[in-house]
C-alpha cells in the first residue's frame, strides 16, 4: 500500500487533503484512481487509512476510514552529527541514515571541513529534508527526521548535554569499540544517544579531547579506515542492533 505524509492542517475529521508535488505522483506515476485505499500520516507519528474520494490537478481528497495502530520508530532517539562532506555525500547520508531510524542529523564545522565562501552547504538543507521525507515513505516510518542547518564545534558541544550517550568513532581509536560501550552502560536507562562523524580530513586531536571532557566515548569501528558516510551507516546499525529495532524480537 502507498503511503503519503499529509501536514496535520490538511486533516478535517473525516478527510485528509493531499497537495503539492505528490498530486502528481499519485495520478501520474502510480496511477491511483478513486475507491484506492492509501495509507497516510500526519507527519505526527499517526497513520491512517484512507480511500481516494476525488483527485484534480491541485489535490487529492481522501476519505479516512479508521486510524492505524502503527508504530515503526525505534524506542531510543538517536541523533547523528555529521562532519560536512563535500560533494553530494549529503544526499546519501540523510537518504539511508532516514532508512535506518535516525531522528535528525545535524551538519558540522569542524576544524578540517573546508566551506565555500558562497555556503551553498546551507543552501541544501531543503533538499536533504526532501530526500529525508522520500526516504520515510519508502521505509515506512512514521516520524520525519529533521536535516538541521549545519553548526559550528562550539555548539555542538553545547547540544550534547541533552543526550544519554555520546559516541565518537575515530581512526586513532585502538581496541574499544561499541561491544566495550555497552558492556559499561545501562541499555535500559539509554533513551537519547549523539553519533558524532568527522569529516574526510578527520578530527583534529583537540576536538577528539573536548569530546572527552564531555563524557563521549572514543571507539574503534574495527581495523578498516571507513569512509565519512560509511562510519555514521556503522555506527548506526551498530547502535540500532544493541538498543534500539534492528534484528528482529528472537
Amino acid at each position: 500500500m502507498h503511503k503519503f505524509f499529509v501536514p496535520i492542517e490538511n486533516f478535517t475529521a473525516n478527510e485528509a487533503f493531499i497537495e503539492g508535488d505528490d498530486v502528481k505522483h499519485i495520478y501520474k506515476v502510480l496511477r491511483l484512481t478513486e475507491g484506492d485505499e492509501i495509507s497516510i500520516n500526519n507527519c505526527q507519528g499517526e497513520e491512517f487509512l484512507g480511500v481516494i474520494k476525488d483527485i484534480t490537478k491541485k489535490e487529492v481528497v481522501v476519505s479516512i476510514s479508521h486510524k492505524m495502530e502503527l508504530n515503526n520508530e525505534s524506542p531510543i532517539e538517536v541523533h547523528l552529527y555529521q562532519g560536512l562532506p563535500k560533494s553530494t555525500k549529503m544526499d546519501l547520508i540523510s537518504q539511508k541514515a532516514t532508512e535506518l531510524g535516525i531522528s535528525t542529523i545535524t551538519p558540522i564545522i569542524t576544524e578540517r571541513v573546508v566551506v565555500k565562501t558562497d555556503l551553498k552547504e546551507f543552501n541544501k538543507v531543503d533538499r536533504w529534508n526532501r530526500i529525508a521525507l522520500e526516504a520515510c515513505k519508502q521505509s515506512k516510518r512514521s516520524l520525519i527526521p529533521k536535516i538541521n542547518t549545519p553548526i559550528d564545534f562550539k555548539e555542538l558541544l553545547s547540544q550534547l548535554e541533552l543526550c544519554d550517550l555520546i559516541v565518537v568513532p575515530y581512526e586513532n581509536a585502538e581496541g574499544y569499540g561499541l561491544k566495550g560501550v555497552f558492556k559499561n552502560v545501562d541499555k535500559d536507562a539509554i533513551k537519547t544517544v549523539a553519533i558524532i562523524i568527522g569529516p574526510e580530513g578527520g578530527f583534529e586531536e583537540s576536538e577528539i579531547e573536548e569530546l572527552k571532557d564531555k563524557g563521549a566515548h572514543i571507539v574503534t569501528l574495527g581495523p578498516r579506515i571507513l569512509r565519512t558516510e560509511t562510519a555514521g551507516f556503522t555506527c548506526l546499525s551498530l547502535i540500532m542492533y544493541e538498543i534500539g529495532d534492528l534484528g528482529g524480537k528472537i
